[in-house]
């Protein structure tokens, strides 16, 4: 049976507005504590080579439970699962802005990744529950929820340094409580509901792909200071990897999975999320070294380089909204992720060229326009032919998997690009032709995974299917008998 309801919600466009802000949220917290970095490491004692845990803590976490999280949603409703994931964010958000110790704020951060992990999957469930039944209105809706994502990201730089310059970095953590609290008091109201479903949760499951993802993630940011040649570093890659492979083989052997492995029959599926992963790839590294050319080398303030994103964070905004719809009713989603690689590859090869000497104007801007208009078409069909590929009472499962395949992109991605950095001469501080090019090595690193995601995205994605063949994904007459069972 479809979750999604026969007649229109009439508060669909007002709860559409919650759940973008939850994706507005989940990546603002990713990016909020950059500037904050240097003020948390001299007031709680952290390392330099352990202050990066600040960020890691929370996108191994949120990109580790999010399998479990969209599981969660599927038995438990996505409302329910939503409003939890909330309450989780605002205790880790206020556990992280008290803490005075090293560990504490780790912890915090930690949980902070966990509600995220509960918000994400819950809410893309509650726009497919919403928006469903009406291509047209899902189109528009996953256009206003994907804009949330890069406003979030680049808000997050630009409130982290009016906050940590004006307040104090723990209001960095502080700013997500009185949001939780308004999103906990609305979502009754606004939210459809959906009865719990039967099944258990596989716990056993969750903590290998947990623990797996974990521990790869942390492999490869720990790379470049082990060394890519290390023992150590490809004996931690190889345990990740281990444990990956006894997930899956404990999801073939499992009577309810966590992650179903029929799932992956649903044509595109994989294809999508892998054009997520390589997009959030390149992306997420392109976006914090040019934060980092704007003040390492160009000189700008906080404030003045978390305000030299917005012309970027505003095109995307307008793109994502007013343009991509338009291009996918036309053209279909496939040609646009394709497209949208591309330019994304051709935005960040420009940004390569960036000079020691160089201007915002003349380095920086049209640069990053032209990456952003690659990013806004690329990013809304892969997402939307994601989650749309599996059946809808999957779709919790099937918006925890992409969501994970974004966040896991984004980590290896930025570990990777780092690596390329420092072994260029990012490391040398104060040295401003070293440092540029790093950058640029980053930049170029970036453009080459935009392109190769373009070539996989052209030799992966099918045609989407007529609408009466869509209405039965691949592999459902097989399932059909067991359905019941299996939930």
């Amino acid at each position: 049976m479809s979750s999604a309801p026969s007649p229109p919600n009439p508060r669909r466009w007002k709860a559409l507005g919650l759940i973008a802000l939850a994706q507005f949220m989940v990546i603002m917290d990713t990016s909020i504590i950059g500037v904050a970095l240097p003020q948390m490491q001299t007031d709680l004692g952290f390392s330099q080579e352990n202050l990066s845990w600040v960020f890691n803590a929370y996108v191994i976490a949120f990109g580790g439970l999010l399998l479990l999280g969209g599981r969660l949603s599927d038995l438990f409703g996505a409302k329910r699962v939503f409003s939890a994931g909330w309450a989780v964010l605002a205790a880790g958000s206020l556990v992280a802005g008290l803490a005075g110790e090293v560990w504490v704020e780790l912890v915090g951060r930690a949980v902070q990744g966990a509600g995220a992990a509960l918000i994400a999957p819950a809410a893309l469930t509650l726009l497919m529950m919403l928006f469903g039944g009406n291509p047209k209105e899902l189109t528009k809706a996953f256009a206003l929820y994907g804009a949330a994502a890069p406003a979030g990201g680049t808000a997050g730089v630009f409130l982290g340094g009016v906050l940590t310059e004006y307040a104090s970095w723990p209001w960095v953590f502080y700013v997500n409580i009185p949001i939780a609290l308004l999103v906990l008091a609305l979502t009754p109201a606004l939210m459809p509901s959906a009865p719990p479903r039967r099944g258990s949760v596989d716990f056993l499951g969750a903590t290998a792909v947990t623990a797996g993802l974990a521990i790869a993630v942390y492999a490869i940011v720990r790379a470049p200071e082990t060394g890519w040649g290390a023992a150590r570093t490809w004996l931690v890659l190889g345990a990740g990897a281990l444990l990956l492979v006894a997930f899956v083989a404990l999801q073939a052997r499992r009577r309810e999975p966590l992650m179903p492995l029929r799932i992956w029959r649903a044509p595109n599926l994989a294809a999508a999320n892998v054009a997520q992963l390589l997009l959030a790839a390149a992306w997420i590294p392109m976006w914090f070294f040019l934060n980092l050319y704007l003040q390492q080398v160009l000189g700008l303030g906080e404030f003045a380089a978390g305000s030299a994103l917005l012309p970027m964070t505003v095109a995307i905004m307008v793109m994502m909204i007013v343009l991509a719809p338009r291009l996918i009713a036309r053209f279909g989603p496939n040609p646009l992720v394709v497209a949208g690689m591309l330019v994304l590859a051709a935005g960040m090869f420009w940004l390569s060229l960036v000079r020691p000497d160089g201007t915002f104007w003349a380095d920086v801007l049209p640069a990053s326009l032209v990456a952003a208009a690659g990013m806004s078409l690329a990013f809304i069909p892969s997402l939307g032919t994601a989650v749309s590929s599996a059946r809808p009472e999957e779709g919790g499962l099937a918006s925890g998997i992409v969501n994970t395949s974004y966040q896991v992109g984004s980590a290896l991605g930025l570990a990777a690009m780092t690596a390329v950095a420092a072994s260029r001469g990012a490391q040398e501080l104060g040295n401003p032709a070293a440092l540029t090019d790093g950058f640029s090595a980053a930049f170029l690193g970036a453009a080459a995974i935009a392109a190769a995601g373009a070539v996989i995205a052209w030799l992966t994605l099918r045609p989407a299917p007529a609408p009466e063949a869509a209405a039965e994904p691949a592999g459902a007459e097989q399932d059909k008998p067991r359905t019941a069972e299996a939930r």
